[in-house]
Formats: C-alpha cells, sequence, structure tokens
C-alpha cells in the first residue's frame, strides 16, 4: 500500500504535535506501507510552500495571497497524488471543512482512493467559545461543510470511543508512543522531603492548571514540612498562560510555581529527571469531553512518572500510577497526591513496560487494517 499523510501546517522541534505526527509516519512503515509527509513551510525568504517528504510540491509566494492561497488550492496536490499512485490519503483534520477542501476530496474519492481523517480531539465545538474572531469564524465555516466533507470520507479515526462521527464509522485508537524517541526518567526518589509536579503542554484552558495552582494555594495557607512545586513547560493560549501567571504572582506562589516557555530534546529531559509526578488535563470537562485518549497521558507513562488526570482514559483507568481527579472545577487536592506519591511503590521502568503495547506501530496497524477486514 502507498499512502499521503497531510496536514495543513509545519513543524516546531518543541511541538508535541509535531512529534507525534512523525511518529504515526514512522508507525506506519512500520507496517510496510509506503507513506510520504505533506506539509506546509515558510522558507528563510517568508515564500509559503507545500512539500511532500523534501518535494516542492507548489510554491505559493508570499504575503497574504499566498496564506490564502495555500489554504484554498489543491490541484498540484492532486495531480502528485494520481501521478505516484497513492491507495490511501490519511488527513489530520485541522478543523478546515470547507468548499475548496470539499472539492479536493471528491476528485480524490472519484479516483478510486481511500480518504481516512484522523480528528485529534472530538467535539471540539465548545473549545472555540473563548476563541478569538479568528478561530470561531473558522469554526462556523467548518460547522456549514463538515457535511458535505464527510461524504468523501471512507473512515474517521477518533481517540475517542464514539462509533460514529458525522455519520460516518470510526476506527478507534490510543494515542501512541514511540519508545525510542522518549526517554525513560533516570532519577527514582526514595524519600519526600519534596515534591515536583510536572506539567508539558500547549496550554489551553482545558488542561485545568489553575486547578492546581488554586490547590497550593490551599495548600500554602498552612506551614507545610513538604514543599511542592509546579513546573510549567510549553507555550499555548497567551491569555491562559497570562491568567497562571497572575493567579501565581497575587498569591505569593512565584517561588513554587514555574514557568518555562517550550523545551524539548536534552532540557526536556532533565526536567522529567528532576520531575516526581506529572500533571496531564484536569478540565476537559470545558470542552464537554468525557472520553479522551490523551497523548500526554502515554508521554508521561512512557516517561516513568505517575501522574494526575480528569476525562475517561480506558487505557489507564486501572493502572497503580495513575491519581483520578474529578471532572469539576473544584481545586485540586494537593495533600492528596503527597500521600498517593508516597504509598507508590513502582519504578520508572515498570511503569514504562506497562504500555509497551500502545506503541505507534500497533496503533497504526489497527488502521491499514481497517479497510483490509471492513
Amino acid at each position: 500500500m502507498k499512502a499521503l499523510f497531510l496536514i495543513f501546517h509545519g513543524f516546531e522541534a518543541h511541538n508535541g504535535i509535531s512529534k507525534k505526527i512523525l511518529y504515526q509516519v514512522e508507525g506506519l512503515k512500520q507496517n510496510n506501507i509506503e507513506v510520504m509527509l505533506s506539509y506546509l513551510l515558510i522558507d528563510k525568504n517568508g515564500f509559503h510552500k507545500r512539500m511532500v517528504n523534501d518535494r516542492i510540491i507548489e510554491n505559493y509566494g508570499k504575503g497574504l495571497f499566498a496564506k490564502i492561497k495555500k489554504r484554498i488550492c489543491y490541484d498540484k496536490l492532486k495531480s502528485y497524488i494520481l501521478k505516484e499512485q497513492i491507495n490511501l490519503l490519511y488527513v489530520r483534520h485541522d478543523l478546515n471543512a470547507n468548499p475548496f477542501l470539499v472539492s479536493f476530496f471528491k476528485s480524490i474519492k472519484d479516483n478510486n482512493i481511500n480518504i481516512i481523517l484522523e480528528i485529534p480531539t472530538y467535539p471540539y465545538d465548545n473549545e472555540f467559545i473563548h476563541a478569538s474572531w479568528k478561530d470561531r469564524l473558522q469554526n462556523y465555516i467548518d460547522k456549514l461543510y463538515r457535511n458535505s466533507l464527510s461524504k468523501t470520507l471512507y473512515r474517521i479515526v477518533t481517540f475517542t470511543n464514539f462509533s460514529q462521527i458525522w455519520g460516518i464509522q470510526t476506527i478507534n485508537i490510543s494515542n501512541g508512543i514511540d519508545f525510542n524517541a522518549v526517554k525513560l526518567k533516570s532519577n527514582n526518589k526514595t524519600n519526600i522531603d519534596e515534591l515536583n509536579l510536572i506539567g508539558v503542554a500547549d496550554i489551553h484552558a482545558w488542561h485545568g492548571y489553575d486547578r492546581v495552582i488554586r490547590g497550593m494555594i490551599n495548600y500554602y495557607k498552612y506551614n507545610r514540612d513538604i514543599k511542592v512545586y509546579f513546573h510549567i513547560v510549553g507555550n499555548g493560549i497567551e491569555q491562559v498562560i497570562n491568567d497562571l501567571k497572575q493567579i501565581t504572582r497575587d498569591n505569593n506562589l512565584s517561588e513554587f510555581v514555574k514557568f518555562y516557555g517550550p523545551k524539548s530534546g536534552l532540557e526536556l529531559d532533565l526536567l522529567f529527571d528532576f520531575a516526581d509526578f506529572g500533571i496531564a488535563s484536569l478540565a476537559r470537562h470545558r470542552s464537554n469531553i468525557v472520553n479522551i485518549k490523551t497523548l500526554k497521558n502515554r508521554e508521561y507513562a512512557a516517561r516513568g512518572i505517575p501522574f494526575i488526570y480528569s476525562e475517561i482514559d480506558s487505557d489507564f483507568e486501572n493502572m497503580p500510577y495513575v491519581l483520578k481527579a474529578p471532572a469539576n472545577e473544584e481545586s485540586i487536592d494537593i495533600c492528596r497526591i503527597i500521600d498517593f506519591y508516597s504509598r507508590l511503590n513502582m519504578t520508572a521502568k515498570e511503569i514504562r513496560e506497562s504500555i509497551y503495547h500502545l506503541s505507534w506501530k500497533n496503533q497504526m496497524k489497527i488502521i491499514i487494517e481497517t479497510p483490509i477486514n471492513s
């Protein structure tokens, strides 16, 4: 089988989504799929380009016209797909259903090429309630055309338990892990005199980091023998991050809540070696999401650190190194985390080994076998 993995953005070294896409491509290759990756690139001179691997498929030029053109022009990409005799078009949805994309997908389907659309988060409309006008407009257009888009699809890949989305049968998988790319935590703490919490994310309101900070406000109202620190790593929504910093300053917690910005490679590895306990999503309820299999839960487990989350993730619900938080707006009970961590009797290696079945090779295998077995 010959596949094209299509995305509508570029890559950043520290970005978890960028890493995930590359891991998925590698997972397909490990299943003997010949796969090409098509993405957008802005070169050092400001030219917008559609790429397939290292090959330029189309140069859209510079400026505003180029920004528009790369979102609506797909003829050269279609020609490439037909010339290369692609059998499967795998698309990561960018909330960008529009008449131009619908037309492109329809022409691909008319050439007997299966289209599988991955929706990273579903449902997602509530994520736009407090978004910028530009993002809300994009979501509005997506709502108008998603039904037409769905008629061109073979299947939809989801990390939820939905059996159908937009009337299309789903392929249910978990977010996976490339174990070769995720370093195991090297430091196992034997005594607790301080506890270092870590949250690594492209920070949005649904991560609920404010719940942790409010929990630390309550915790430090008293004289505590165990010092608790919260290390927040990553960029994200500027207003959300500014609000977190404001809460921290207003409550004199700057000594205990640290903001690092985006980190990757050795810098990120060192932060994880230092960390004791992971903070995953604590407010998916703000987006009306109950069931989801997030990438972050798997990354924490692969690193070998215990963690807390509030959604339902069937891969982790009964894991002894997971602490569940209620899916509400209550402050996180820091004493509960300390007690849980102090009772945990698992090494980093044992935590990591518990999710070996969640490799990207195994998850992508589910996808490529579906067209054969359906």
